[in-house]
């Protein structure tokens, strides 16, 4: 990024891949990874954490893997959009279990289970987070369920977390995967930032792309980045970018609310707030004239 070194960083702020040095704690956030924690340790089966597009699932999901311990072994899949034997495929190459790929998927199920009770015999838990599970097939949904029900007198041998789109409560409403349904124990709906958690956010990721300076965004602009992402961390980084660049551009070391409101003007996915922009300025002009009128009456 060209204005890197204009605001005193090291690295660039608001990328938009995930990246866990960046992860901020919110509310949401934080019952979300206390939730999965919690049911991990308890040994629970399937868990499921949905969100709007945008709303830090997957960073959550990296965050979660990174948590976990040596006593654990995990298992990601971003994209599970796979047939059911597919996805047993992938599975053992992130487990890291050899199985011939000519097997059927009778055999396929088998030998992960004879790899789930290898784990478990060296106390090793097996956690599996599929991303964007909401595209996942209803066949494959069933026969992940039918993988999980190896289990002890004490926990599951297999645990699964299921990241996705509010499409994935439709998904899981479906008549013949109500038994997958039925074992979701725990599960956290990921909301949106606050104002104030939006004036923490951008802070927060400054201080860790290296800023210690004053206060970059003004108030006026953070509340405009809140007003036109509505709180969803995505949409907040790719308009505080616009406007960090747009303040450079300017030579101004603070980003102010004309910048925010022309990184929104140029931000297709904020255009629903773009009537903001058009009365707020006549809304002010309006008050000013009602003001002047009322002190000259005076």
């Amino acid at each position: 990024m060209i204005y890197l070194p204009h605001f005193g960083l090291r690295e660039a702020p608001f990328g938009i891949t995930p990246d866990t040095a960046f992860f901020f704690v919110c509310r949401s956030t934080q019952e979300a990874l206390n939730t999965l924690l919690v049911a991990v340790q308890n040994g629970e089966g399937f868990l499921k954490i949905v969100g709007e597009v945008g709303t830090g699932k997957t960073l959550l999901c990296r965050k979660f893997l990174a948590t976990l311990g040596d006593t654990s072994v995990s298992a990601y899949i971003p994209n599970p959009n796979l047939e059911p034997r597919t996805l047993l495929m992938a599975l053992a190459e992130e487990l890291g279990v050899r199985l011939d790929p000519g097997m059927d998927q009778h055999h396929l199920i088998k030998g992960l289970n004879l790899a789930l009770l290898k784990f478990a015999r060296d106390r090793k838990r097996v956690v599996v987070c599929l991303d964007e599970a909401q595209a996942m097939p209803v066949e494959t949904l069933e026969t992940l369920r039918l993988l999980t029900n190896l289990e002890t007198e004490k926990r599951k041998l297999l645990q699964v977390v299921l990241f996705g789109q509010p499409e994935l409560d439709a998904k899981l409403a479906h008549e013949s995967i109500r038994q997958l349904r039925q074992r979701i124990t725990f599960q956290h709906r990921l909301g949106n930032f606050t104002a104030e958690e939006t004036d923490s956010y951008l802070r927060h990721r400054l201080a860790i792309a290296g800023h210690n300076g004053e206060r970059v965004f003004s108030r006026w602009a953070t509340a405009a980045i809140r007003k036109a992402s509505g709180g969803v961390p995505r949409l907040i980084n790719i308009l505080a970018n616009k406007s960090m660049m747009l303040a450079y551009g300017e030579g101004s070391r603070r980003v102010l609310w004309r910048h925010a409101r022309a990184a929104v003007g140029d931000t297709p996915a904020a255009h629903g707030w773009s009537a903001l922009w058009t009365w707020l300025p006549m809304l002010c002009f309006a008050v000013a004239v009602a003001g002047i009128g009322w002190m000259l009456a005076r």
